[in-house]
């Protein structure tokens, strides 16, 4: 340990959400009820000591659900699938459990209700992204028009202007998304939003609590994957909110010490689907360098739970 003081502000509320909460257990629960091995379509979450866990106890992880045998259960991740994969499944006649986060599933049924009043959906998330390709595939190809920046409002070409209805990835950028939706209202003044927020409570709340800590630190490290969008998210909002270094790192093996050189104050967080196993490993390994005093910030409380499925309730 040098002699060096180092003070370090930890987020509160940080890592597990109750989405992934819900999804982890639903992968456990499986595998207790039907034996080894489950099969899981894509990461259960986007975080890989968490799947290294899950392949330990006998989940197999795949991508598609051909990769999967028609005997064994296969479970749909947090991010939610397109309404074929299920489809799929029921065809093949498999045991299927939909892990889909109940905040991304309100999502689904409002684009869903959308459609069926005849409107065409604006999506803003990021392309490519499980939980976009999920969404998008609740409705017929060309349903859903998707928008990653304002820019790109401007090049929206929808069948009529006065048939919109806009939806969003749960993971965003509060702040980012926020002039994404100013862009589409200036452009398509009758647009429909969202009852509330698409945005999930657990983004929100991480995000807050590194805009609280920003002010006081000069370094902020970010515990999550780097395919993990939330997590990325509050990389870029530590960043926009006056933290000259922010990095994200899965582990305490990444943090890059001589960027940290000369700190006085490091901000601590974790994406929502990094277990806080991994929040006290980066601690220790800052008090074996440092002369340490941790101090929480916590800008909000959760006390959200989801109900894993009936299923995994019942007997075998």
């Amino acid at each position: 340990m040098s002699n060096a003081k180092l003070h370090l502000y930890l987020a509160a509320p940080r890592g597990f959400c109750a989405g992934v909460d819900r999804a982890i257990k639903i992968v456990e629960m499986a595998i207790e009820k039907w034996g080894a091995p489950v099969y899981v379509r894509h990461e259960i979450v986007h975080n890989k000591y968490v799947v290294d866990g899950l392949k330990e106890k006998g989940a197999v992880f795949v991508e598609e659900l051909d990769e999967c045998p028609v005997d064994r259960p296969v479970i749909f991740s947090a991010h939610g699938v397109p309404k074929a994969v299920p489809a799929e499944a029921e065809r093949r006649r498999m045991v299927y459990v939909d892990a889909t986060c109940p905040l991304v599933s309100k999502v689904h049924i409002e684009a869903e209700r959308h459609h069926q009043n005849g409107l065409q959906m604006v999506m803003i998330g990021h392309a490519g992204h499980p939980e976009v390709l999920g969404t998008m595939g609740q409705l017929p190809e060309g349903e859903v028009i998707l928008v990653e920046t304002v820019a790109d409002v401007a090049q929206v070409a929808p069948r009529d202007e006065g048939k919109l209805a806009f939806i969003t990835q749960t993971t965003l950028s509060v702040d980012d998304t926020a002039a994404v939706v100013a862009a589409l209202k200036a452009r398509f003044p009758a647009i429909i939003g969202p009852h509330k927020e698409d945005i999930c409570y657990a983004t929100t709340n991480r995000q807050e609590a590194v805009k609280a800590i920003a002010p006081k630190i000069s370094a902020l490290l970010v515990i999550g994957a780097p395919n993990s969008s939330n997590s990325k998210r509050l990389v870029e909002v530590g960043r926009a909110a006056g933290c000259a270094y922010a990095q994200l790192v899965q582990r305490a093996t990444d943090i890059d010490w001589r960027a940290l050189e000369g700190a006085a104050a490091v901000g601590v967080t974790a994406g929502a689907s990094a277990p806080e196993v991994l929040v006290n490993e980066v601690i220790d390994a800052f008090s074996a360098r440092y002369d340490l005093t941790v101090e929480l910030v916590e800008t909000a409380q959760e006390r959200v739970e989801f109900k894993v499925p009936r299923v995994l309730r019942e007997p075998a």
